[in-house]
Parts: structure tokens; sequence; C-alpha cells
């Protein structure tokens, strides 16, 4: 763990962070970088706590937001362990699937399954507030976390946020951003379903295996639509979690 440790050297009592923040960040970084992998156990809280020159409570604090954010789990009588079952994606924030993945040490790729340049449908135009003959390109992918399949995703972008279809070349979001066309919120609407022959047989799953349905307007800062995107996920592998609050 000689590694991880001078990862976790950068916390600091004079950051304007707060300690368990700090190393939740270095924990993060450790993920991103493949320091830790899927189903590493982490050192006991008690010599976390000693290595690092912090109360028990800050560590305890650190590691159950990120057992909340679904990148640890927490085994009872073992430890607390690189998360590698299932991805837990925070409803709440938004991000993309390759940011996602990373952050979770995990390594994105896709398969293309359709890439094109058309006029937009009604449906396409209804929620993309677009006017009736306007340009969109389509972006329609097998969303991969190392080599497991996730996701089926179906995006959809209005012409003129983006120079061609091969801007956008790993990450979508990635390019918009490149371009000054980010979306800076998104409304999402999540359901469940059961994967029809052809999902499932994309997902490596099996016909009428549970799934859900995840359907997002991404906007920009004044309100214009940027992004229509449909993904289909495999319910035996991912998760949703939102955090709620009384205030």
């Amino acid at each position: 763990m000689a590694t991880l440790t001078n990862i976790m050297q950068v916390l600091s009592e004079s950051s304007s962070l707060p300690l368990y923040h700090q190393l939740q960040r270095a924990l993060r970084e450790a993920i991103a970088q493949r320091v830790l992998l899927p189903d590493d156990a982490l050192p006991p809280e008690r010599k976390l706590a000693t290595d690092l020159n912090v109360s028990r409570l800050t560590v305890r604090k650190a590691l159950d937001g990120l057992v909340a954010e679904g990148l640890l789990v927490r085994r009872p009588g073992s430890g607390n362990f690189i998360n590698h079952t299932r991805i837990e994606q925070n409803f709440s924030k938004l991000s993309s699937f390759s940011e996602d993945m990373r952050a979770r040490g995990r390594r994105p790729n896709s398969t293309w399954l359709h890439r094109a340049v058309g006029i937009a449908t009604s449906e396409e135009a209804a929620r993309l507030r677009l006017d009736p003959g306007e340009q969109v390109y389509r972006f329609n992918r097998i969303r991969y976390a190392d080599d497991t399949p996730m996701c089926l995703e179906y995006a959809t972008v209005p012409g003129c946020y983006l120079p061609s279809l091969q801007a956008v070349d790993k990450s979508m979001y990635e390019a918009l951003h490149r371009y000054g066309h980010r979306p800076v919120r998104a409304l999402q609407r999540l359901s469940a379903l059961l994967l029809d022959e052809e999902q499932a047989r994309l997902l490596e799953a099996k016909e009428a295996d549970a799934g859900l349905a995840v359907e997002r307007l991404g906007f920009l800062s004044d309100g214009r639509v940027v992004e229509f995107c449909r993904s289909y996920f495999r319910g035996d592998a991912y998760d949703f979690v939102a955090e709620l609050s009384s205030v």
C-alpha cells in the first residue's frame, strides 16, 4: 500500500477542505489511477487513522461517504472493499458515463451501433425544441465498464452544437465541453423494463432480464436543450442512487 499512502499524504490541516473530503478525494484518485483495483481491500480504519495522523471519526466519515456513492462496499466482519460487482450512479449528479467509470477505477469503452446525421423526427424536434427540418446528430452505442457491457445509449444532439459527427470520439460530454456546449443541468426519468431480445443480445444478458431505462434531457445555462438521450442499463450490474434531504 505504499503508493496509496503516498497519494494520501496530500492531507493537510491548512486546506480549506475538511480532512474527510481530502481523504475521499485521495481515495477517488487512487481508484482512478488503478492503484486500488475492484475487490481490493482497504487497510483497517484504525490503521488508516494512524498512518494518516487523523482521527478514526474522520476516516469513518470519509469511507461512509464513498460507500454511499457506491465506490466502496462494506462487508461486515471483513472491512471495506473497492466495489466491483455493481455500479452505483448518483442520480442527482450530472456526469458522463466515461467520467462515472473512471471515478470508480473502471475503464470506459464503447462500440458504435450507429452514428449519423439527419433531420429531427417529430419526437426529437419536440424534445430538443427544434423547428421542423433542423439537423441533428445521432450517436447510438454500447457502453462498457472494462469489458462488461453496461448500457445501450441512444443520444441525439442538435447539429448547431457540434461541428461534425467525428467530433464525438470516446465521450460525447467531452466533445460538447470542447465546443462550449456541455449541459449544466438535466432532467432524468428512470423506469424499470424487461430487456427485449435485441437489448439482451447486445448487453450479453438474457431476454426478459430486468433492466433500467433512463431518459435524459440536458440543458445549457440559458435553458436551451443540448441533449436528448435514452439509455438502457443491465439491471444486474447498475444501481441509481439519490441523496435526499428534508431541508
